[in-house]
């Protein structure tokens, strides 16, 4: 049977490489036929197309699917999705992002496709936005809901925020974890020649982060402790994973103030198949973003066996287990330096979180364990289908 996922755009990011492993576990299980239908990637953050190139007919471009609001495009891109689904006639079609989520459920469900599913990689409204721009994204999720059979959420706070939006009903969601390739991360180890390269010494203790350089991913608030963390921490270095428009702006505060000279490492856009080698670099990853669903990162670190920092946003508590796995700030960062602090002062603290985390990830963040509950949730839909109890 024929399965259609869409997403906006396939830049290097968390959204995109869940979509992508989706896709390629769910094509190597004999029962489905697979596409991936994404809008063209362009900009610094990278592209994931080659991957998805490299399996002859699974990626087909749409030209007239973009992110920002565009009347004119955006009315083409539902009217060639839903000519699209019509003559391949799919039996699930399943959405990833914003643009893609809300276009292609209505091109879907108008096209005569028998389920319609949504991922919710992360929230399309909230307290990260104005009002007008909250009411608007609400007002189209709801109105998109009304046409989405069932969701998926990569963490259960997704779910609770979309349902007190008056979003779907609980029966209509079920929680997939992001999976990805364990086994990188699990034998990920200190590279001295990558330590060289970038310039860190034996001996520095090294705060990782892992993001886009650009609003809401939490690094002002990294800049705002990081002169206190350096007083508190003499051998303290900062590794920062990523790239973005804002990036020449952080750059900028690292070098004029003179107690951050040479302490922050800009490494710029990392293929995904290297973050292993940088995170065995970091002694601890710090997460302070406002905005997002479950950042693959968090996981992705313990699975390194490196003790994790966040926000306590969105799912980064189904993660971040306070005190087990790493610590959970709660409200804002000011907490920040005492904990970072105390996993330099205590590689013992340290090394039993990075432990335990691996662990925990081990049983719940394979890919195998991410494409098995959706071949799970689709066949109890098809089921549910043949029944008549849909």
């Amino acid at each position: 049977m024929r399965i259609s996922h869409v997403i906006t755009r396939l830049i290097v990011g968390g959204a995109q490489e869940n979509t992508l492993a989706s896709v390629l576990g769910l094509g190597r299980i004999a029962d489905w036929e697979v596409e991936l239908i994404s809008g063209p990637t362009r900009g610094a953050e990278g592209s994931l197309e080659p991957l998805a190139r490299a399996v002859p007919g699974l990626l087909h471009l749409e030209p007239s699917l973009v992110r920002p609001v565009h009347p004119f495009r955006d009315i083409l891109a539902y009217l060639r999705l839903r000519a699209h689904f019509r003559r391949t006639r799919p039996k699930i079609v399943h959405t990833h992002s914003g643009k893609a989520g809300i276009l292609g459920r209505f091109a879907a469900r108008h096209a005569g496709v028998p389920w319609v599913i949504h991922t919710i990689h992360g929230p399309s409204f909230g307290e990260f936005q104005g009002s007008l721009a909250n009411a608007v994204f609400r007002g189209a999720e709801r109105a998109a809901a009304r046409v989405t059979d069932h969701f998926v959420v990569v963490a259960e706070a997704m779910a609770q925020q979309y349902l007190q939006a008056g979003i779907g009903l609980p029966s209509q969601y079920t929680r997939i974890f992001s999976g990805f390739d364990l086994e990188p991360f699990l034998g990920a180890r200190r590279d001295p020649e990558l330590a060289e390269r970038l310039g860190i010494r034996p001996g520095d203790f090294v705060v990782g982060k892992v993001a886009r350089l650009f609003r809401l991913k939490g690094h002002d608030a990294l800049f705002d402790e990081a002169g206190a963390m350096v007083r508190r921490i003499p051998n303290i270095r900062f590794l920062l994973l990523g790239d973005g428009p804002w990036r020449a702006r952080f750059e900028v505060m690292a070098a004029a103030n003179p107690a951050l000279a040479g302490r922050f490492i800009f490494a710029g856009l990392v293929p995904p198949s290297e973050v292993p080698r940088y995170l065995g670099l970091m002694d601890v990853l710090v997460h302070l973003s406002r905005r997002e669903g479950l950042a693959r990162v968090l996981p992705q670190a313990l699975a390194a066996g490196k003790p994790i920092i966040a926000l306590d946003c969105d799912g980064a508590a189904e993660v971040c287990r306070d005190g087990e796995t790493g610590f959970l700030l709660k409200g804002d960062a000011s907490g920040l330096v005492d904990r970072v602090g105390a996993l330099a002062d205590s590689p013992d603290l340290a090394w039993g979180m990075g432990e335990r985390g691996r662990a925990w990830v081990r049983e719940r963040f394979s890919e195998a364990t991410m494409v098995q509950a959706l071949d799970a949730l689709y066949r109890s839909l098809l089921a549910r289908e043949e029944t008549g109890s849909r």
